[in-house]
């Protein structure tokens, strides 16, 4: 099925972290569709290798694609890291990861040139965020910091505690050594605590998040593509591959709106070895 304006988005993410994606997205893109993967039954994406992230990330991208995408949105920072070169070699479709644009926002916003990042132990390890900001401004000085259980104690359906604010403040403690005045959220799941970072590094630190960035770039390219939809209010659906009554509770809350139906759906697994 050939895409068209009419066409929706699809996003896909390792749970539901990736709703603070959507959400922006939704907003600065009212006439757009959107479909919405949850990968919840393989989550979380930070103890998968590159390989599995790749097979997997491949085989959510064809099911979206199979849904009539028009455009791909990894709303996954460890997907991005591990897969998204390797989708974009794949699908005729543009694929558009969540890490270019925080660097380049992170690399503008930066008075004093150090920089922080709390992302997945996957994504730290890559190294892609450190080159990308090394790549717009070689002088730049990256406090990478590993967030071991982070998003899965912020994807719990229930609410926050002291468990997630020491692992907020023993995570965030080497950006306030470093002195850092700008933080990249590398995990589209932590802008759901990004009220519990702000007190945690230092006051005049500026927060990166994807979610603003990625809507910007969504709009330039279906504009360049001559495939905006033009009018209208779009809508949404959602799928996920685990429990929907489960995803369908989690991610109310943190979307704040209605869900409706979330379908079931188990995309496979592709061999990229």
């Amino acid at each position: 099925m050939d895409a068209s304006p009419d066409s929706p988005i699809g996003v896909f993410d390792s749970g539901v972290g990736g709703l603070t994606v959507l959400d922006e997205c939704l907003a600065r893109l009212p006439p757009e569709h959107f479909v919405y993967f949850g990968d919840t039954d393989w989550f979380p994406y930070g103890d998968k290798s590159p390989e599995q992230l790749r097979g997997r990330s491949e085989a959510i991208a064809r099911w979206l694609v199979g849904q009539g995408a028009k455009l791909i949105v990894v709303a996954c920072n460890t997907a991005t890291a591990a897969a998204l070169a390797h989708l974009q070699t794949r699908f005729d479709v543009p694929v558009m990861g969540v890490m270019t644009a925080e660097s380049q926002a992170a690399v503008q916003s930066s008075r004093s040139r150090r920089i922080g990042l709390l992302a997945t132990e996957a994504t730290v390890a890559s190294g892609s965020y450190q080159r990308m900001i090394i790549a717009h401004d070689a002088g730049a000085e990256v406090t990478a910091v590993a967030c071991p259980g982070l998003a899965s104690a912020i994807q719990r359906d229930s609410p926050y505690d002291e468990e997630i604010v020491e692992m907020v403040r023993d995570y965030t403690a080497p950006l306030r050594t470093a002195r850092v005045d700008t933080v990249i959220l590398g995990c589209t799941h932590y802008p759901m605590v990004e009220k519990l970072i702000r007190r945690n590094v230092p006051a005049d630190a500026v927060l990166i998040s994807s979610g603003e960035e990625i809507a910007r770039e969504i709009a330039v390219t279906l504009e360049r593509q001559g495939m905006l939809r033009p009018g209208g209010e779009g809508d949404y659906r959602f799928a996920c591959s685990g429990d929907p009554a489960a995803f369908r509770s989690i991610g109310s809350r943190f979307l704040q709106m209605p869900f409706g139906d979330v379908e079931q759906v188990d995309p496979g697994f592709i061999d990229v070895a």
